[in-house]
């Protein structure tokens, strides 16, 4: 399990990269890497990136640190954790240094990244749409990796520290759901409630939302932050009798849905309305799932098979065509930066080597001075020996966009189907009752 926050680097950028990167932190910096940019050197290289931004926005950077359930993955995985995250999350197009700490009792990456891009310079913007798409990523990767991770909702907006405190029965905001939940079958109205609530030692704020304090709590918990259960109007609702609004049944759609295997579903077990709602539920598939080979003419199960998995390969290929492009492109936008980098800077650098008095002259051109040997540097572990033309890369990027537009379009189409098929695979399976052994048997016919 990983619990990842971020927050912008405001004035002390340089300073907090020599933080992250501390040996003693890092296994003497054997967990320290970076993208587009030298670690020693990443606070010069993000100033030269946004110096050429429009939209520079008020921050130099921004720090994401994601951290890992004590015990359950090596500094090792958790670093190669953190590089496809950072990878994934800013698309090969800032520059970044990543780093795993080992001091702590949990194993946690820091990763420092640009504020602006250096493939358009364009300012990246954080908002809860962008936190909730790494957290997406991050759980993720995680699942690949085998690593456990927060059920969607449970944990919503939890900090590590608060998540780990609710594992150990300490979280206010735990006692706080528990006392509500206990009360609400006892209390008369939404008033009763905070009453009873009083009573057992919370203090009650009224505003615009309603908070509670417990005694010893520092700050106020709006009862509304504890989940779509907790607003006044699911409250007073569930105080009524009416359902939760968690547990409200979704509208029907038109997309078609495994069946639920009934006899091994723990729920259906458990539970006789959830065992009859299944049965409805499984018939309506199973009616979608009928009407969906007729539509599509296909009218024998060999059929079915061969469509299944050629859909399944034309959405693969076109991925790895994705992928392909993407990496062409990241390679081009690295390439391009060092070589713009070089080009302007190259000048100083000339004069710099002619000076008579060269401490004087870099006392005054330092940063331009590093810069460009560090573009140097990365141009020749590239293996560039003549610099391209600025408008020949650019023009094959754009180009090379434009592919990878054209891909991801024709690409969301064949997932769609390719998902289709699988579940209608699926289902027939489960209405056939195909057993694995005809399953094998077949493939090793072929």
């Amino acid at each position: 399990m990983a619990v990842t926050k971020t927050h912008p680097i405001k004035s002390t950028l340089k300073k907090a990269i020599d933080y992250i990167c501390n040996p003693a932190k890092t296994d003497g910096k054997l967990l320290v890497s970076s993208f587009g940019c030298a670690a020693e050197t990443a606070d010069i290289e993000f100033a030269w990136t946004c110096k050429h931004a429009i939209d520079k926005g008020t921050h130099l950077g921004r720090h994401l640190i994601q951290a890992f359930e004590p015990g359950e993955t090596t500094p090792e995985q958790a670093h190669e954790i953190g590089m496809q995250l950072a990878k994934e999350i800013l698309g090969d197009k800032y520059e970044f240094v990543l780093t795993t700490h080992i001091d702590r009792g949990h194993i946690h990456n820091h990763l420092i990244f640009n504020s602006v891009n250096f493939a358009d310079y364009h300012h990246y913007h954080s908002n809860k749409r962008s936190y909730h798409y790494i957290r997406r990523v991050s759980d993720r990767l995680c699942k690949e990796h085998g690593l456990s991770v927060i059920i969607p909702g449970q944990d919503k907006g939890k900090s590590y520290t608060e998540h780990t405190a609710e594992k150990a029965g300490s979280s206010y905001k735990a006692k706080l759901k528990a006392a509500i939940d206990r009360l609400i079958p006892v209390s008369s109205d939404l008033e009763d409630l905070l009453r009873r609530l009083q009573n057992e030692g919370y203090e009650i704020k009224r505003g615009k939302y309603i908070s509670c304090r417990a005694s010893g709590q520092e700050r106020f918990t709006r009862i509304k932050t504890l989940g779509a259960d907790y607003t006044e109007e699911a409250v007073t609702a569930r105080i009524a009798g009416r359902p939760r609004p968690s547990r409200q049944p979704k509208k029907d759609d038109k997309r078609i849905n495994l069946l639920i295997d009934i006899q091994n579903n723990i729920k259906a077990q458990e539970s006789v309305g959830f065992a009859h709602w299944a049965k409805i539920n499984n018939l309506k598939q199973a009616a979608k799932t009928m009407n969906f080979l007729t539509e599509h003419g296909i009218v024998s199960y060999e059929e079915l098979e061969e469509k299944t998995a050629s859909t399944a390969v034309a959405s693969d290929k076109l991925l790895a065509s994705i992928k392909s492009t993407e990496s062409r492109m990241a390679d081009l936008a690295l390439l391009m930066k060092h070589a713009g980098t070089y080009r302007k800077l190259k000048p100083i650098y000339d004069s710099y080597r002619k000076a008579s008095d060269k401490e004087k002259f870099l006392r005054g051109h330092e940063s331009d001075i590093i810069l460009f040997e560090a573009s140097a540097r990365a141009l020749k572990e590239m293996k560039i020996d003549k610099l391209p033309s600025a408008e020949k890369m650019k023009a094959e990027h754009d180009a090379l966009a434009a592919e990878k537009e054209t891909l991801y379009a024709e690409y969301k189409t064949a997932r769609q189907e390719a998902r289709e098929y699988s579940v209608i695979k699926q289902n027939v399976d489960s209405l056939l009752s195909v057993p694995k052994e005809q399953d094998r048997e077949k493939s090793a016919e072929r």
